[in-house]
């Protein structure tokens, strides 16, 4: 399974390819509208969202709810290409002196991608825009939707923003305060106080990154594989994280802290029941061992660095006179760590589901659920 997508910030559309779905599984635009619709919200975010009602288009693969085999297309439109069409047109008449940009940004793209394809700033921020992950939660979301059918649940947390942490209590409470929070945290106090630090942000023209946390739940041993280094669950999770913009770091379970403790204090001693089979008495390796689910959830944290582009922005250079000036601010967020949120259960999403058709590789979806039952049956009987 694979997939492909394309578009820029202010171009006419996002567009993605997906091939190698199992036929007749059953897929929701209504689902994947929701996630996208996610996405958009959460305190912080800037006025793009507010133009922007992302919606998907189902262009092919698709037929009466149903997979077909054949590759999906779909299609996400920018309402925003109105204001953008004569800058941003393919035609040779395109506006191109009009919004360029000469002053880039410390901490995004815009210099390095400028100077590494020899073209103007605008040509490598519509791309590098997180724009580009409302097309990646759209296909994630179809992977997710494949996970759901199989009883694999995926969920997430806001563990900390602007260095306020939540008090994680892995209670139902808890979980539910998550779904209710704008936040998307499941403690309250510390709710209250990222929307002070929100509102500080804001006022002193400064942008909050965080900390995030998502957990797969579900999964049987055996996914993934130690035999080659592309193949470990871990890596590849790592490097789908690792490319959603301004992620800066991730690690699995206690994560930096096993490197202060003792190995007794850290390897999660192994267990049997009959009718069961085995199991670990703790989750300190985060799911993951060796490069493979060993059965237990994937736990999995992330780092979000504030967004670059600052309404008090920091000194650059300016292209052309070469002189020290004030960076370019184009529309952004001041906190986007919830939508961070929902692009990376879906990027992580994508990559189980990537593992499952690797293991249980199936041309329709009967064949899979066959497959996993069957696998799911020996494990418990080993």
């Amino acid at each position: 399974m694979r997939f492909l997508t394309a578009g820029e910030s202010h171009g006419q559309k996002l567009v993605g390819i997906i091939e190698g779905l199992p036929a007749g599984m059953k897929i929701s635009k209504a689902y994947i509208d929701k996630a996208l619709g996610k996405r958009q919200q959460g305190p912080g975010r800037g006025g793009r969202m507010a133009i922007e009602q992302d919606e998907v288009q189902l262009v092919s693969g698709v037929r009466g709810g149903l997979s077909t085999g054949a590759p999906i297309a779909l299609e996400i439109l920018n309402r925003d290409w109105e204001n953008w069409e004569k800058i941003m047109t393919w035609r040779d008449e395109a506006d191109v002196e009009s919004r360029k940009v000469l002053t880039p940004r410390p901490g995004h793209a815009d210099l390095t991608g400028s100077l590494k394809y020899r073209t103007e700033v605008r040509n490598i921020l519509e791309r590098a825009s997180a724009r580009e992950t409302a097309m990646r939660v759209a296909t994630g979301n179809i992977a997710r939707q494949m996970l759901d059918s199989l009883g694999v649940e995926i969920r997430g947390h806001v563990r900390g923003v602007g260095g306020v942490h939540a008090k994680f209590t892995d209670e139902a409470a808890y979980w539910q305060h998550v779904e209710q929070s704008e936040w998307s945290v499941g403690d309250p106090v510390a709710e209250e106080q990222m929307e002070k630090q929100l509102i500080l942000a804001r006022e002193q023209g400064e942008s909050l990154g965080g900390i995030l946390e998502v957990q797969v739940h579900h999964l049987p041993a055996g996914l993934g594989s130690h035999v080659q280094w592309d193949r470990k669950l871990d890596g590849k999770i790592a490097q789908a994280v690792l490319s959603v913009q301004a992620i800066k770091g991730i690690s699995f379970g206690l994560g930096f802290e096993a490197g202060d403790r003792m190995g007794s204090k850290v390897h999660d001693p192994i267990c049997y029941a009959e009718g069961k089979g085995f199991s670990r008495a703790s989750n300190n390796a985060g799911g993951i061992e060796g490069g493979m689910t060993n059965g237990e959830p994937i736990i999995l944290q992330a780092v979000m660095k504030p967004i670059p582009t600052l309404y008090q922005p920091l000194d650059t250079v300016h292209l052309e006179t070469k002189e020290v000036v004030k960076a370019s601010v184009e529309r952004s967020d001041v906190c986007a760590v919830p939508a961070a949120l929902v692009v990376l259960e879906h990027v992580v999403a994508w990559v189980i589901a990537e593992a499952v058709l690797d293991k249980f590789s199936a041309d329709s979806f009967i064949e899979l659920e066959n497959a996993w039952q069957e696998y799911q049956a020996y494990l418990r009987q080993k």
